[in-house]
């Protein structure tokens, strides 16, 4: 919901907060109540409602509690429509709780769907969320052949639309800047080849998402010219395309039979990078191989904290932080505010040196 006037005043902001948190006209509550569901100071709650009740809009009825004497008309909440890609995906499951998160401290109603990445299921979610007549719709999908479907459905029914990690025409972009974050994990692992194996290697593989079209494949197209900035021209030949489908599986089963050669291998996300890390391991030819990944999930980051790993390291999207980012979006779109066409998430190259400093809070104390 919009935030406070800049000439708003602080103190009848609060009270009228505090008004809102009585759960009715008839229900009592202490100060302690208030003060959990308000996050004011008990202090700040106590004169506040000495305040209301000098005004006659609160009565004091027991030794602690208090009764509001006034009926508030809330007004109605906004409806967000959030399409996950799929509750499967790590990545996805964070960016989904941080949507709830920022939904609940706004005050706003969230609808969730999960696409479980499958084309007919993310095209009946859409259509849901038109039925909802949703405020906003939120998408987190990467099919490229729905691109220009769903965003016409919904400018049909006219309902905002913001798309998530595939820019859809139409519709206001936020997630990476593909390019940006692959050409990071194309840099890094250019610079360990160099430094580990005196720039030696058979191939490149290049462990992609089909179904994902050009708009994602910029992510690999932006790895490559890392690559390259590094090491030089590599001849096109050395570079193997392989479709990783988006899972641990798919780009275990691609990757399993270059495990006797000498690999860099750059992935579009973190499963596949750790689906064809898991085909060398197995081999026993770890050594053979170092991998770049997309995203810094938790497993990836897990990985990085194991000694010797060959996942050099992952480019973080911080999903955990979407759902504040989508949110302000969301009420930026209802306001009319003007907005770039495209917002992107911050990057950043997360390692086995740095990923206790950059996510302590994954490092539990031993007991």
């Amino acid at each position: 919901m919009p935030g406070p006037r800049s000439d708003a005043v602080e103190a009848v902001l609060r009270a009228c907060e505090l008004l809102r948190a009585f759960s009715g006209p008839n229900v009592i509550m202490r100060v302690q109540d208030l003060s959990d569901r308000t996050r004011l100071h008990k202090a700040t709650v106590s004169r506040l409602l000495r305040t209301l009740e000098t005004a006659g809009f609160v009565e004091k009825v027991a030794q602690r509690g208090f009764r509001s004497l006034i009926s508030i008309v809330q007004a109605p909440r906004l409806r967000i429509g959030y399409a996950s890609q799929t509750e499967a995906s790590l990545f996805a499951h964070e960016v989904t709780e941080s949507v709830r998160r920022a939904a609940e401290n706004a005050g706003v109603q969230l609808l969730v769907f999960d696409n479980r990445f499958d084309i007919a299921t993310t095209r009946r979610n859409a259509a849901r969320m038109i039925e909802e007549r949703v405020d906003v719709a939120i998408d987190f999908q990467t099919f490229e052949r729905l691109a220009q479907e769903i965003p016409s459905k919904f400018e049909q029914a006219r309902i905002p639309l913001i798309s998530v990690d595939l820019p859809m025409p139409g519709a206001t972009y936020f997630g990476a800047d593909n390019y940006t974050a692959g050409r990071i994990a194309g840099r890094a692992l250019g610079r360990w080849a160099h430094e580990h194996w005196g720039g030696n290697f058979d191939h490149v593989l290049l462990i992609e998402l089909a179904s994902g079209g050009p708009s994602l494949e910029t992510r690999l197209v932006g790895a490559r010219a890392g690559l390259n900035e590094v090491m030089g021209a590599i001849e096109p030949e050395r570079f193997l395309h392989l479709d990783g489908a988006n899972t641990f599986d798919g780009a275990h089963r691609v990757t399993k039979k270059h495990t006797r050669e000498r690999c860099l291998i750059l992935a579009m996300n973190d499963p596949n990078a750790l689906g064809a890390l898991s085909a060398y391991r197995e081999q026993g030819r770890e050594e053979r191989c170092a991998v770049a990944g997309q995203g810094a999930t938790l497993d990836a980051r897990n990985e990085l904290r194991k000694p010797g790993t060959r996942l050099i390291g992952t480019v973080a999207y911080f999903p955990e932080r979407y759902g504040e980012a989508l949110l302000r979006v969301a009420l930026d779109i209802l306001q009319n505010k003007p907005l770039p066409p495209a917002l992107y998430t911050r990057h950043r190259l997360v390692t086995s040196a740095n990923v206790n400093r950059i996510y302590p809070v994954d490092v539990r104390p031993s007991v």
